[in-house]
């Protein structure tokens, strides 16, 4: 199976556009067709992002939402610091995918597009 960690803005885009393509990885994710990993920094990024004012879930969402995360995901503990990515704060889901054993990482859309 494959394992992936998701990049906090393909959670967002899953619960803002339930149908687009970002909520079908979610969806693959949470079903068990992939693994999805998550490690305690990567769950509290998900968590603050979806529980900003502007992207409006309710607050049922968002639960049920993390919810799922946590009871579906398989969960690791980062064991080393990684420093590569352009935007330090991303360096987290470099970490998780490393303590996962070879996860698949979804990079974020450097180029803006």
């Amino acid at each position: 199976m494959i394992r992936v960690v998701l990049d906090t803005n393909i959670v967002v885009s899953a619960l803002l556009q339930p149908l687009g393509p970002p909520a079908q990885v979610f969806v693959l994710a949470l079903g068990g067709s992939l693994q999805l990993c998550v490690s305690g920094s990567v769950y509290a990024e998900y968590e603050e992002v979806i529980s900003r004012p502007r992207f409006a879930r309710s607050a049922d969402i968002i639960a049920a939402t993390l919810q799922a995360i946590r009871e579906k995901g398989i969960w690791v503990r980062p064991a080393e610091r990684v420093k590569a990515c352009a935007d330090p704060d991303d360096d987290i889901f470099l970490e998780c995918a490393q303590a996962a054993n070879g996860a698949a990482y979804r990079a974020p859309n450097l180029d803006g597009a």
